[in-house]
């Protein structure tokens, strides 16, 4: 007999709770359970599986989860067992209480309050998946999400195949091996925690984009909720890899996108979200749409305050030379509107430009010191003839001027506008990523190109290029780190350590987890 029946049966056994055709008033039971009556109590305690599912032995005393009752008979469709029927209630709370009684904002859908497995295992497999709801079917769940055994490993060297007799560990136990896993992305991570729980320093996936076109293959007339429980499950068991200074960075599109941002803002919490990247896809654009859709989305979260993203090479990026070496300009006017001459008087004062002595780059020398080659009077001043300041003091621009421009990292320019503006030589070996990645080497016909390269072009849709992973692992990542990504798809986040750590001597290593079939062709 399932608890189900067992419960209506208990509760039927008083009349008071039974109408005229037999059937139970589940009016009438909440009453009951409201006024915690004796009689009521005395019912549900008299049964042993009714007792240990609704009540909390403490001290010798059983206390009734009244939340957890009513949440039970008034969400639960006694007439077929569907675990998410009654989905009007169902995800509405946060905690113990429901959101009309704490007064804040939260992304709701159909399912929230359960577990999808998403067992697909072929990208044009379309398959009705079974919703576990938390409450309801807490032994179900427990089972799928028990840690499995992962079994037929075979390790990969310049040799070719070797057998697995153990694993490679650090001095904590932790594995340090690079490791491809087939099987369900959700039974994979929670059997992974038990390893690697807050060991990954950066998780980077390109899920499904719930486009209709993808591999989000799950009939549902539910669509955004499915998927919204889909992505939920797994990241809540992300977060708990996660190192305390780890980052998650999760691709998207338009589809999902203001969905997942909120998702992320309660998984992850609002106060470690980091930046949305809009990384140009396609230069072109999708002209088959109403306007030609151009870019993706790249959410980026902290696991905690104590994250912190790490500034770009900038390796041969400067866009100039000049005997010292590589720089670029910046101007010397502080363009920030809270400073200026009104409370930074001592950085407000003339720099003299000597108009004659161009060099072959079209840089002139400045003085502080007026003259008559030195003869143009520039004052930090913004476009509006408003007046602001200098970066920089007297005597560090006095250190840092002189005639040769090519020697010296402050030194005046023709502006477009032909007025005279001054600038400093940065020189500084890294920058700070933009949010908006226009590089022609983060589009998607990119991660085409290198799959062709390998005759596996026909295999995968819209790869990510190599380029884009491990520009996030140079922002997220250490050069020893744990990187993870769940939904490996072509394998790119694996290539992109394996190119850093010849690039740099690294020794990170990659958790890539795919289920679909092609895992063993491509990834």
């Amino acid at each position: 007999m399932s608890f189900n029946t067992k419960l209506i049966n208990q509760l039927k056994t008083d009349p008071r709770f039974v109408d005229d055709d037999g059937e139970l008033v589940i009016a009438a039971v909440q009453d009951r359970a409201w006024k915690s009556d004796r009689d009521f109590l005395r019912l549900l305690l008299s049964e042993h599986e009714i007792r240990t599912t609704f009540f909390e032995e403490i001290e010798g005393y059983w206390i009734f989860n009244l939340n957890s009752f009513l949440d039970y008979i008034s969400q639960k469709n006694f007439l077929d067992n569907s675990y998410t029927r009654f989905r009007n209630r169902i995800g509405l709370t946060i905690g113990d209480k429901y959101l009309r009684e704490r007064g804040e904002v939260a992304l709701v859908w159909p399912y929230k309050d359960c577990v999808l497995e998403g067992g697909q295992t072929k990208e044009e497999e379309k398959r009705k998946e079974i919703f576990f709801n938390e409450v309801l079917a807490q032994d179900e769940i427990n089972r799928l999400l028990d840690p499995k055994v992962l079994t037929n490993f075979t390790r990969y060297t310049a040799k070719g195949k070797e057998p697995v007799t153990g694993f490679k560990r650090d001095e904590n136990g932790v594995i340090r091996e690079n490791l491809i896993i087939k099987g369900n992305n959700l039974l994979a991570l929670h059997t992974l925690k038990t390893v690697f729980r807050g060991q990954v320093k950066l998780i980077y996936i390109d899920p499904p984009y719930n486009t209709g076109n993808d591999s989000f293959g799950y009939n549902d007339s539910f669509n955004h909720s499915t998927w919204l429980t889909f992505m939920k499950n797994r990241l809540e068991i992300s977060r708990d890899l996660l190192r305390d200074d780890g980052f998650i960075f999760i691709s998207c599109d338009d589809n999902e996108q203001a969905y997942l941002k909120i998702l992320c803002d309660e998984i992850f919490r609002s106060e470690n979200f980091v930046s949305q990247i809009i990384v140009q896809s396609n230069k072109r654009g999708q002209t088959y749409k109403e306007i030609a859709k151009t870019h993706e989305y790249l959410l980026v979260y902290a696991k905690s305050e104590l994250a912190e993203i790490k500034e770009l090479e900038k390796g041969e990026g400067f866009s100039a030379e000049d005997d010292k070496g590589g720089y670029e300009l910046r101007e010397l006017r502080n363009r920030n509107p809270k400073f200026g001459r009104f409370n930074r008087p001592n950085l407000f004062y003339p720099i003299y430009v000597a108009p004659t002595k161009a060099d072959k780059d079209r840089l002139l020398p400045v003085s502080l010191e007026k003259s008559p080659k030195y003869s143009v009077k520039v004052l930090p001043l913004n476009s509006a003839g408003e007046e602001s300041c200098w970066r920089w003091g007297k005597d560090k621009v006095r250190a840092n001027s002189g005639e040769n421009t090519r020697t010296c990292d402050v030194v005046a320019k023709v502006k477009t506008t032909s007025e005279f503006g001054i600038y400093e030589k940065y020189r500084k070996e890294t920058y700070k990523a933009k949010s908006i990645w226009l590089e022609s080497e983060v589009i998607s016909e990119k991660g085409t190109m290198e799959l062709r390269e390998l005759d596996l072009a026909n295999e995968f849709n819209f790869p990510k290029p190599t380029y884009l992973i491990k520009k996030i692992l140079q922002l997220g990542s250490e050069s020893n780190s744990i990187d993870l990504d769940f939904c490996a798809g072509s394998g790119t986040t694996a290539q992109a350590v394996l190119d850093l750590n010849k690039q740099d001597g690294g020794t990170r290593n990659f958790i890539l987890v795919e289920q679909l079939d092609y895992v063993e062709k491509v990834t």
